[in-house]
């Protein structure tokens, strides 16, 4: 197991490292953030000025190094836009997209998981062959056309939830929160739909594949004919061995949970790290767009250990393979 865990978090740490290579290298050729910065009535005295205080003027390699090792250290640098630190405006921003995530990433587990049971169970009743016909809406279109006909329906026509932003916030501590205020509430339900949607409907489909296949086992028939009752067969034998394979591919849509919550915090204005990200675009704003990256690398990377370890502790099979490896 310890070596297991010691060769996962090297291949995780080389991993980073060529995402924080390829996200540096490439933000080189995306725009040149001193004529952002200075405008046009800019002199060639500026220019140099600027750009030696913000060592731009290094060779590569010299500020991908300091880049890596101020990241370590939490310091991502000062914000070509704000002049302010970038690891200060992203404390600002992340508990908006960590909330947003959160309630998406319930969302797409309860709900799939519920209703994958529920079409495998039934899988030839009308409830169930309609919800299976529904999902086919939610894997196939995209994101932000999900969120604008929300928008249309429960905001201009129904005027029943807010179309943008993030509601009133409550400040605990260095955190602020929404989910104290009835409006902050009411501002998490569009955007968390639209962003988790996709992701509940993969996780259900598969949830049903996995378990109308377990029940299909002789162990299940053999259970049915020691009289035991349908829901400690579905739920105690059958669900349980479905949500081993299930778990990877949960783990990876928690991830992109929280990397694909820009296209959302963009439909709604939600004043989260991805919305961050999209106005560092345009102005060229590279620590910013660097440390999102990296900050995005490291939570995959982290959920996708997460789910290995889960998965050589659940399965035996890989506790056995490790030992006569």
């Amino acid at each position: 197991m310890i070596a297991y865990v010691i060769r996962r978090v090297f291949h995780s740490m080389i991993v980073l490292l060529v995402v924080g290579l390829v996200a540096f290298a490439m933000f080189r050729y995306v725009g040149d953030p001193i004529d952002n910065m200075l405008g046009q009535e800019r002199t060639q005295a500026d220019i140099e000025r600027l750009t030696e205080q913000l060592g731009l003027d290094q060779p590569f390699v010299v500020q991908y190094w300091k880049f890596l090792r101020n990241a370590v250290d939490g310091n991502f640098g000062v914000s070509y836009r704000q002049g302010r630190p970038v690891a200060e405006i992203i404390a600002e921003r992340a508990p908006a997209t960590l909330e947003l995530a959160t309630v998406s990433g319930l969302f797409a587990i309860l709900v799939g998981i519920g209703l994958g049971v529920f079409t495998a169970i039934r899988r030839n009743g009308v409830a169930s062959n309609l919800i299976m016909t529904l999902s086919l809406i939610g894997v196939s279109l995209p994101t932000f056309l999900i969120g604008i006909l929300f928008i249309y329906v429960f905001s201009v026509e129904l005027d029943l939830l807010p179309s943008f932003g993030r509601g009133d916030v409550v400040q605990v501590g260095n955190w602020s929160t929404g989910f104290l205020t009835k409006s902050g509430l009411l501002a998490l339900i569009l955007p968390s739909i639209t962003l988790g949607l996709y992701q509940m409907t993969l996780i259900m489909r598969l949830v049903r594949a996995e378990m109308l296949e377990v029940l299909r086992q002789d162990y299940i028939r053999f259970a049915r004919a020691r009289g035991l009752r349908e829901r400690a067969v579905n739920f105690r034998h059958a669900l349980k061995n479905t949500l081993v394979p299930v778990i990877t591919v949960t783990g990876l849509q928690l991830g992109s949970i929280i990397a694909f919550a820009i296209i959302t915090e963009t439909v709604f204005q939600w004043p989260g790290v991805g919305l961050l990200f999209i106005n560092a675009l345009q102005f060229v704003d590279i620590p910013v767009m660097a440390a999102y990256l990296m900050l995005i690398s490291v939570m995959f990377v982290a959920i996708n250990l997460i789910v290995d370890l889960l998965y050589f502790a659940i399965d035996p099979r890989l506790r056995i393979d490790g030992r006569t490896g």
